[in-house]
Order: C-alpha cells, then sequence, then structure tokens
C-alpha cells in the first residue's frame, strides 16, 4: 500500500509518458502483487486515480464528467502494466472509447518483473480511419518520445478547426445512437436476414443508426446468453470498431438473459420488444394512446425490474421505525402494480365512451369498414385518398396508433363509416395486445375488415400470413373481408403477374395515384349491407358508384 501511495506522488512527464526508473517501479510493483497496476494522469503529470485490477484486466470507476463535452476529450490517460506480453486488449480500447480518454498505453512485463515494450492508442476523430482510434506500433520501453499533451490538443484542434464534433460515445455524427442488430434463432439464414431487415426498419424508425447486423444459426438456444461466449466476443469487437454502443436482439429476451448479456458484453442490450414500444412510445399523440403504450412498458418493465447495490436494503417500518419494512424494489414494484391498475381503470372508461360512439353508428345503420394490414402498407394514405381526410400517413413503421374514423359518401345514396386502426407487424408483443384492445376494439364492430398489404414489399406474402394470423388469433376471422395490394404503381410489370397468381383474390389499387379505387369501392358496397345514406341532389349518380367529394366526419 505505501508503494503504491508513492506512485501518486510521482509526476509523469508528457514526452515519453514516464521516466525509466518509473516504469521499473510500476513494473515490479505490478509483478510483485500479480495484479495489474494503473494511472489515471492527468495534463499536468499528476496521477487522477491509482488502480489495481485483476491479473487480466483492470476496472475504471465513473469519472467526473466536468471537462466533457462536445469536441473535448476527458483530459486523463491511462498508464497502465500488463503482466504479460500481451499488447492493448478490446477492454483497453473499449476504455479508451467510451470514456474519451487521452490514450491508453500498457506496458508489458517480463518474468524478470522488468518493462519490456509499451503499446500506444489514441482516439481519431469522426471519418480519419476505419476505425475510431489509431494503435502505434509497440515501442522498447526507454525509447518512446511520443508527446501524450500535444497529442491530444492536436486532436482537440483538429475538431475545432473542422468545427466538428467529437461524437458521444456510441452515437454517430447526426446524433443518432449506434447499434449492432442480433439474430440468434434454429431458422433458415434467408429466414433470419429477412427478419433483420424488418428490425432494421424499427431501428430506424427509432431513431438508432444500424452500424452492424450479426446472424448467428444454432441448433439449440443458449438459454444463460442466447449464443456461445466466442461469439459474443465476436459481437463486443464489431461493436467496438463500428463504435456502437448498444445491442439489439431480434427477439424476446427473458430479464436474466438481458443481465447476462448486459454483464459479459458491457453494452446496453435490448430486445424486438423494447425496441417496439419505444417506437410506440414515441409516436403516441393522444391521451388514449399515450395511457396504452405507458401500460404495455409497465407490464414490460414489471418481471424485468431488477436493482442492486442498496435497492435491496430494507426500508424502515414499524412503530418508531421498527421491523424489516419493504426492499426499495418491492417499493417499485408496488408503484407498478398501482399504476397499472390506474391506466386500466382510465381505459374502461375510454372504452365505455367508444362503445357509445358505435352503438351510435349502428343506431343510424352506417355499416363499419375498417383498414387493416401491416405497418406501413399505406392504410392512413388510401384514407386520405378515399375521404379527403389530412390524416398523418408517413413512410415509416407504427406512424398510427389510436384509431381513425372518417364517414364516405356515395353518389348512389350509399354511406359508410371507414376506420383505420394500428398497423399490425409479426410476432406483435403481446403486452401490446392487451394494452391496445381498446384500439382494436373498433375491428370487433366492423362489418366489413379491408385488408391492405404492400404490394412492393419483398416479404409481402408472409406479411399477408402474419395479419391473417393475428386476426385470427383475435377473434376476428368471422368477419368478412376484402384483401387489398397497395402501392401497386411501385410493382415490376414483370413481377405483376406472379403476384396476382398468388392472390387471385386481391383488389390492386394505387392509394397515392387513385389507379383501382372505383373497383375496391364497388367491391366494398357489395360486401357491406345498405345503409340509410344522404341524398345529394346535386350529385348524380354514377354506374361504379365511386366516391363523390368526400365528407369528413370525425
Amino acid at each position: 500500500m505505501r508503494a503504491l501511495e508513492r506512485l501518486g506522488a510521482r509526476r509523469y512527464p508528457s514526452v515519453g509518458g514516464y521516466t525509466p526508473d518509473q516504469a521499473r517501479e510500476l513494473a515490479a510493483i505490478a509483478y510483485g502483487i500479480g495484479r495489474q497496476v494503473g494511472l489515471l494522469i492527468d495534463r499536468k503529470g499528476r496521477p487522477s486515480l491509482i488502480l489495481v485490477g485483476t491479473p487480466k484486466g483492470i476496472l475504471i470507476p465513473e469519472l467526473d464528467r466536468s471537462r466533457l463535452g462536445a469536441g473535448r476529450l476527458r483530459g486523463l490517460r491511462l498508464l497502465h502494466v500488463h503482466l504479460t506480453d500481451e499488447g492493448l486488449t478490446e477492454e483497453d480500447l473499449t476504455d479508451m472509447l467510451f470514456l474519451r480518454l487521452d490514450s491508453v498505453a500498457a506496458l508489458t512485463v517480463n518474468h524478470l518483473a522488468q518493462p519490456v515494450r509499451l503499446h500506444i492508442a489514441h482516439l481519431l476523430p469522426p471519418g480519419a480511419g476505419d476505425a475510431p482510434y489509431d494503435i502505434l506500433p509497440p515501442l522498447p520501453f526507454d525509447k518512446v518520445e511520443e508527446d501524450f499533451n500535444a497529442l491530444a490538443t492536436a486532436l482537440e484542434e483538429e475538431l475545432a478547426r473542422e468545427g466538428g464534433k467529437l461524437a458521444a460515445p456510441g452515437t454517430a455524427p447526426s446524433g443518432r445512437e449506434k447499434a449492432v442488430l442480433v439474430s440468434v434463432s434454429s431458422a433458415p439464414r434467408a429466414v433470419q436476414e429477412a427478419s433483420l431487415d424488418e428490425l432494421a426498419a424499427l431501428a430506424d424508425t427509432a431513431g438508432l443508426e444500424v452500424a452492424e447486423t450479426v446472424v448467428q444459426r444454432v441448433a439449440t438456444v443458449n438459454p444463460k446468453f442466447i449464443l456461445g461466449k466466442g461469439k459474443l466476443a465476436e459481437i463486443e469487437v464489431a461493436a467496438l470498431r463500428c463504435g456502437a454502443s448498444l445491442l439489439v436482439f431480434d427477439g424476446e429476451l427473458s430479464p436474466s438473459q438481458i443481465r447476462n448479456l448486459t454483464e459479459v458484453t458491457q453494452l446496453r442490450v435490448i430486445d424486438r420488444t423494447q425496441l417496439i414500444l419505444d417506437i410506440f412510445a414515441q409516436h403516441a399523440a393522444t391521451r388514449s394512446g399515450k395511457l396504452q403504450v405507458e401500460m404495455a412498458q409497465l407490464k414490460y418493465l414489471q418481471p424485468r425490474l431488477v436493482r442492486q447495490d442498496r435497492a435491496m436494503s430494507r426500508l424502515m417500518g414499524g412503530i418508531g421505525g421498527r421491523g424489516p419494512g419493504e426492499t426499495k424494489l418491492e417499493v417499485d414494484r408496488r408503484r407498478i402494480r398501482e399504476r397499472i391498475g390506474r391506466i386500466k381503470d382510465e381505459l374502461k372508461n375510454l372504452r365505455k365512451r367508444r362503445a357509445a360512439a358505435r352503438a351510435g353508428r349502428a343506431r343510424a345503420g352506417l355499416p363499419v369498414v375498417s383498414l387493416v394490414g401491416y405497418t406501413n402498407a399505406g392504410k392512413s394514405t388510401l384514407l386520405n385518398t378515399l375521404t379527403g381526410s389530412a390524416v398523418l400517413a408517413e413512410n415509416r413503421l407504427f406512424a398510427t396508433l389510436d384509431p381513425t374514423s372518417r364517414r364516405l359518401r356515395f353518389p348512389c345514396d350509399r354511406e359508410i363509416i371507414l376506420t383505420d386502426t394500428v398497423g399490425f407487424i409479426r410476432e406483435l408483443p403481446k403486452e401490446l395486445k392487451e394494452a391496445f384492445r381498446a384500439t382494436l376494439e373498433e375491428l370487433e364492430a366492423a362489418d366489413l375488415l379491408v385488408a391492405v398489404a404492400d404490394a412492393s414489399h419483398p416479404e409481402v406474402e408472409n406479411q399477408a400470413t402474419a395479419v391473417a394470423e393475428i386476426l385470427r388469433e383475435m377473434g376476428l376471422g368471422d368477419i368478412p373481408r376484402i384483401f387489398v395490394l397497395n402501392k401497386w404503381d411501385a410493382v415490376p410489370e414483370d413481377l405483376r403477374g406472379s403476384l396476382k397468381n398468388c392472390f387471385p383474390e386481391a383488389i390492386t389499387v394505387s392509394a397515392r395515384s387513385r389507379e383501382g379505387l372505383g373497383d375496391l369501392t364497388d367491391a366494398i358496397l357489395s360486401k357491406v349491407r345498405p345503409g340509410p345514406g344522404v341524398r345529394d341532389s346535386g350529385t348524380l349518380p354514377s354506374s361504379s358508384c365511386a366516391p363523390a367529394s368526400p365528407l369528413e366526419a370525425s
């Protein structure tokens, strides 16, 4: 301990990083205790922290963020001892990258406790190389002439001169967080890659930048780590090289799996369900939508609520503070249960109001036609085109969360209520199915379902199958249905024949160009019972009964 304390009294030069005597002292102490010893040195040459690790690694505690800002480094360099001839490890480079250290240097030691070589690495400005750092060739420990302060200052000046910013750890220059997408399954590789393409679209919608994708086909999934530690190490290296701070797994992980993966990789880990919940949280705009998303998130979080450190200590209870009381974890779980109960009550009232609205439509005798389908199939655009509405319609997943109803009048004295609903997706999280029951109940009152599919999507067959399966699971398989292939104008001519053979009963339309809308409205009117309608003396009936100037009604 006295020898370690003496290290803190030294001053370490910027040029070379140390004196030869200081290198020998460090090597002797580390070899003597059989552990890695490290120093975090500031730009004045003073040790800020003295670190003692294990024989194979060293742990850097949480550092002060006072100097950490855009375009600036931490102002600290790491000098530590490796007990073998091993150079810089991935852990060393990860620490430098995510802590934004000025540099990291590893001093190797031989069996005589003598220093041998110094391995140095430093960060690079964004776009300066394939990796976010540069590893210098190893040097004899007493032949180091690198000026560490000048190196760090030059990097900061380069960033300032170009007006650029050193991206926050794990983020792209655009400010988006970088993520590595991982698929582990026994399914064929082609199926996994198609699922990863959809996960990439979800990640983009959530505001992530996909830096790397990893596909691993296994006979059986490892119940503890999903995959082997060797593959996990490869994923960690891939994340390091591309500067990613997040792993997104294509599938649902258990709470223990997330915890184990986080501990092994030292990266944040989420699954497909959590990613979808995050998208819903970003897009929820109305009170009902926010309530439904919050309940889904709480139900997902409840079994995954795990705290460490003092969170498991008992809070004082009983008279005068006596008694075991509750743990902080138990308090959090109880509050979640109470909040879920309050949200359920509010959603119950919401369902009553929507049920009253549906009853009013039923008394008026207006048929209800609901648009259903995979997310981003063009349902909102189709609603806007048919009714002349201005409902939010964007080329992104889950742009619509709340049901929207519009009245559609035809020249032949017919009226219907056209409803747009939340889009479906494969493996829709069960938390969302329950939370959005108030929204999906709109489908139960429908007289006709118009299943809309994106004809230009390469996975259109699988998406149509997924929608049909979800409708069957919801008990809506008996409601009359029309199948519509939307975005027909985006389908190449040579593929149209095979699509028509695959979906012989489908109606082909283009919501943007209005192609095929006459056939769609004829099919809708042939399937629904006549309503009372509203006669418009200024409108002549058309033979196809296509929609006239649409009449909006919320």
